[in-house]
């Protein structure tokens, strides 16, 4: 069945105990299913789009999402992100505003395409890798938060020093996956308008992350 992942080789060497599982092979063909009978988000090609961007070797930095957006045109398989063009979602815009008043950056509020923090090494991961369209969490409890959890663990046995950043609690309840020992985990309330006025505005996750990256020897991120 791993032969059949159409995935970055480093991610295919790491999870490839993972690929040959039964759970995995059910999983795949749930989801194979879904594409030919419903409209799915993200587009096919842009599943593992996190993991081609950001191979394992190159990971720095992990921000965990939920699911993708479930709106046309949306979701492109990063977290967070969304295609170039679209409108940013409310989340998206409060990440930025945090941006600008942690590291004075000015950010383009007419960009929300991540690709470049992807390309950096920030590993933007969803838990869930896809979504009906207009269906939040329709893909919820099918396999993806396993097959996820899985690489959360494997990045946190192999590596050292990376930053997770875990916003709200759906993400922080990750934690128990990550030896904080050898990591730096940051984090708050989500983004969203619901939340972020408790604790996520004032965070300073960005420069954090980068103060523990320079310290470890590594590039900061160019948020």
């Amino acid at each position: 069945m791993e032969k059949g992942v159409n995935i970055e080789k480093s991610w295919k060497e790491v999870m490839q105990d993972y690929f040959k599982s039964e759970n995995f092979r059910i999983l795949s063909d749930f989801i194979r299913a879904e594409y030919m009978s419903k409209k799915v988000y993200p587009q096919p090609k842009d599943i593992f789009k996190a993991f081609w961007l950001t191979p394992f070797d190159k990971v720095k930095v992990v921000i965990l999402g939920q699911d993708p957006y479930h709106g046309v045109g949306q979701a492109e398989g990063l977290s967070f992100s969304v295609q170039i063009g679209v409108k940013l979602p409310p989340s998206l815009q409060n990440i930025y505003k945090e941006i600008e008043n942690d590291l004075g950056i000015k950010k383009n509020f007419n960009d929300g395409h991540l690709e470049p923090w992807a390309k950096q090494g920030v590993f933007l991961l969803n838990a869930i890798l896809t979504v009906i369209a207009n269906s939040p969490a329709s893909h919820q409890g099918k396999g993806w938060e396993e097959f996820t959890d899985a690489i959360i663990k494997t990045i946190s046995d192999k590596k050292e020093h990376v930053v997770f950043i875990l916003w709200g609690n759906f993400a922080r309840s990750k934690k128990s996956l990550i030896d904080e020992k050898k990591h730096l985990i940051i984090e708050s309330p989500h983004p969203s308008p619901f939340s972020a006025n408790s604790g996520f505005f004032g965070s300073k996750c960005f420069s954090k992350c980068n103060d523990y990256l320079e310290k470890n020897g590594e590039k900061k991120i160019v948020w």
